[in-house]
C-alpha cells in the first residue's frame, strides 16, 4: 500500500488554475520543436517526476499520426460543399498564418481548468505536451479536419455516452483511434471510427460479410464502444486503465499491473505496457486540451456543408443500391457513401425479415418514402440499361425529375406541371421554397409538363463534342452555356460529383442550330420527330429539353409493348 501511495504522489500532478498573459504567447512553425520558459505568474508543473519514465515518447512514428495522416486521403475533403470559417472564431485578432505556442504553465493551468469538469483524472506533463505540439502546430490542418467532422459525429457520440453513463470525454477516444475517419483501417485489421478487431466487433454484434461492415456503421460502432468500455470500467474502475485495455488488449494491461506489483494506476503500469499503449493516454488527454482550447491556438474547424442534423434516417425494407437512390432521387453519391460507410460495395442487402437504416440527407426524406415502392421496382430488371429501368420507375410512379434551370422559382416550376407550390413542396420534403440551378425536384403529375411561353423543346446533336474546361468555369456554367443540365453533364462524363478542373475534357451534345426545322415539320399543335434506325423512345426524349418518354407515349397513345419503326412521326410537344 505505501508503494502505491509513493507511486501516485510521485505521478499525479495538480495544478491551479491561473490566467494566461500575452506575453505567454509566441508564434511557432508546425514541425517545430517549441521549448519555453514557465512564466513566474504561471503554476509550476514540475516534469521531473517523470524521470522513473524511459524518455520522452516519440510521436513520429506513431500509430495515431498514421491513422491522422489518413485524412489525407478521404474523399469527401476533396468536395467543394467543405467550408472553413474563421470570422465567428477568431476573437483573440490572430492572423490567419500566425501558429500560437505556449508555456508548460499555460497548458498546466487549462488542463487542470478540463479536470474540474470530468471524473478523469487529466494530468499535464512532457508527454501530452509532445501530442499538443502534434495536434495544435505539426499537424493543425489536420486538426482542423477533426474539429470538422466533430460537428457531425459529436452529438451522437455524446447522447450514447450519457445512455450508458459513462463520461462524455470518452467521445476523444474516437480522435485517438480513427481521426473520426468512419472508413479508417489499421494494418492489424482494426476497421472503422472505433477501430474494432474482427473477434472483439463480433462479441458486441458487430456484423462483418461480404457486403456489410458493422464497425464501419458510425451509430452501431459507437453502441459497441459504449458497451466495451462499460464492460472495461467493469474490470478495471479506473478510466486510464479502461483506455490502455482498450488500445492494447486487456490480458496486456493485466500483465503490466502484475509486472509493477498490483498497482492499479496507468502511470505506475505505464513502464510495462507496450509502446503504443504507453502514447495513448497522453494522446487522449492533448486531444482533450486542443479541442477545447481550439481558438487559442488559432484552430478553426474546416467542415461540411451537410452535417448530421441536416440529415435523417429511413429504414430500408428491400435489396437496394445506392445507385438506385442517385439516379431515382438525385442524391449524391458521395453524400451516401459519406454517411453510410458501412456498405462495401454500395449495395444495402435487406429484406423484410432483415431491414437496415440508412442515413440520407433530410431533403430527400419525404421522396424516399413516397416513391419507397417505385425506388425497389427499380432493380427488378437486371441486364437491363438504367436508362430504361429509370422509366420503368417513372411509369409505376408516374414521377418525373425536373431539374431547376436558373431564373426559375417553385411558382414557375409549378405552373409548368399545373401543380400547387405547396404539393412541389410537400412531394420534395422543403420547409422553404428556396431552389438553386442543378437542383432535382421530384413531380407527381396526371398530364405531361405545360410548354411555357416562350420555352420550345430543343433538339440536340446526336454526336458529341468536347469541352475544355477553362479556369474559373463551373458545371452550372457550363450547363448554362450548352442549354442543358448539370444531370446532363454528369451522366454524359460519368460523374460522381460537381468536381471539375482546368484543362479536363468534357463530352457534351451541343444543340443543334434551327433545330425546330430540322427535327420535322411543325403541325398544328405539335412539333413530331421522324424515328431513325436505331432509336429508342430514351433517345428520342433525350434530344428535347423538358421532355419525357412517359410525355412522348402520352401524345401518341403508345403502351409499354408498342414499337416504334423507322418513318414514323412521333409528337414530341406542344406548340405555344
Amino acid at each position: 500500500m505505501k508503494f502505491k501511495i509513493f507511486l501516485l504522489q510521485s505521478v499525479i500532478l495538480f495544478f491551479s488554475i491561473t490566467a494566461y498573459a500575452q506575453s505567454e504567447v509566441e508564434e511557432v512553425l508546425p514541425d517545430s520543436t517549441f521549448l519555453e520558459e514557465d512564466s513566474l505568474n504561471a503554476a509550476e508543473p514540475d516534469t521531473s517526476l517523470f524521470s522513473l519514465q524511459s524518455g520522452l515518447i516519440s510521436t513520429d512514428d506513431s500509430p495515431i499520426v498514421k491513422m491522422l495522416d489518413s485524412l489525407y486521403r478521404i474523399r469527401y475533403f476533396d468536395n467543394n460543399q467543405w467550408i472553413s470559417d474563421s470570422s465567428n472564431w477568431n476573437k483573440y485578432g490572430y492572423d490567419p498564418a500566425f501558429v500560437p505556442g505556449f508555456s508548460d504553465s499555460v497548458y498546466a493551468s487549462r488542463i487542470a481548468a478540463l479536470k474540474l469538469e470530468t471524473p478523469i483524472n487529466l494530468v499535464y506533463n512532457q508527454h501530452v505536451k509532445s501530442f499538443i505540439e502534434l495536434y495544435a502546430i505539426r499537424k493543425r490542418g489536420l486538426t482542423s479536419r477533426i474539429l470538422g467532422l466533430s460537428y457531425v459525429y459529436f452529438p451522437m457520440f455524446e447522447e450514447m455516452l450519457d445512455k450508458y453513463d459513462i463520461p462524455l470525454e470518452l467521445k476523444y477516444l474516437a480522435v485517438i483511434e480513427s481521426a473520426l475517419n468512419p472508413t479508417a483501417g489499421s494494418r492489424a485489421g482494426a476497421k472503422g471510427m472505433w477501430q474494432f478487431m474482427y473477434g472483439t466487433g463480433k462479441v458486441y454484434n458487430l456484423k462483418v460479410t461480404s457486403l456489410v461492415d458493422d464497425r464501419f456503421d458510425p451509430y452501431k460502432s459507437t453502441v459497441a464502444a459504449c458497451e466495451h468500455l462499460s464492460d472495461l470500467y467493469d474490470i478495471y474502475q479506473d478510466w486510464f486503465l479502461v483506455l490502455a485495455a482498450y488500445n492494447s488488449g486487456a490480458g496486456n494491461v493485466n500483465r503490466a499491473i502484475r509486472r509493477a506489483g498490483g498497482v492499479k494506476d496507468y502511470w505506475a503500469i505505464w513502464p510495462y505496457l507496450p509502446r503504443e499503449t504507453r502514447g495513448y493516454v497522453p494522446a487522449f488527454i492533448a486531444v482533450n486540451y486542443v479541442m477545447n482550447y481550439p481558438t487559442e491556438h488559432n484552430l478553426y474547424p474546416f467542415h461540411p456543408g451537410i452535417m448530421m442534423s441536416g440529415t435523417d434516417t429511413v429504414t430500408v425494407n428491400d435489396l437496394l443500391s445506392f445507385d438506385q437512390l442517385n439516379e431515382m432521387l438525385g442524391i449524391p453519391m458521395e453524400d451516401l457513401r459519406f454517411f453510410n460507410p458501412q456498405f462495401k460495395k454500395d449495395i444495402i442487402p435487406a429484406s423484410p425479415e432483415n431491414p437496415y437504416v440508412i442515413r440520407i440527407p433530410s431533403d430527400f426524406i419525404g421522396p424516399f418514402l413516397n416513391n419507397e415502392t417505385a425506388i425497389y421496382a427499380f432493380k427488378t430488371q437486371k441486364g437491363v440499361e438504367k436508362a430504361k429501368l429509370a422509366e420503368e420507375v417513372k411509369k409505376v410512379s408516374d414521377r418525373s425529375i425536373h431539374v431547376v434551370k436558373r431564373g426559375e422559382n417553385l411558382g414557375l416550376i409549378a405552373r409548368k406541371y399545373r401543380v400547387s407550390v405547396s404539393q412541389l413542396m410537400a412531394w420534395n420534403g422543403m420547409k422553404k421554397n428556396l431552389i438553386h440551378p442543378g437542383q432535382n425536384l421530384v413531380v407527381f403529375s396526371s398530364g405531361s409538363p405545360a410548354t411555357v411561353s416562350g420555352e420550345t423543346p430543343v433538339k440536340r446533336s446526336n454526336t458529341s463534342k468536347y469541352h475544355t474546361v477553362k479556369n474559373g468555369e463551373t458545371l452550372g456554367k457550363i450547363a448554362t452555356d450548352y442549354s442543358c443540365s448539370v444531370t446532363d453533364l454528369r451522366e454524359w462524363n460519368n460523374l460522381s460529383g460537381t468536381m471539375i478542373h482546368v484543362g479536363q475534357k468534357l463530352r457534351v451534345y451541343p444543340v443543334e442550330s434551327n433545330s425546330t426545322a430540322q427535327k420535322g415539320e411543325v403541325n398544328g399543335k405539335y412539333i413530331y420527330h421522324t424515328v431513325r434506325s436505331g432509336d429508342t423512345l430514351w433517345d428520342i426524349a433525350r434530344q428535347y429539353d423538358g421532355v419525357t418518354v412517359e410525355q412522348i407515349k402520352r401524345l401518341n397513345n403508345l403502351s409499354n409493348k408498342s414499337k416504334i419503326m423507322p418513318g414514323q412521326k412521333l409528337k414530341i410537344a406542344s406548340v405555344g
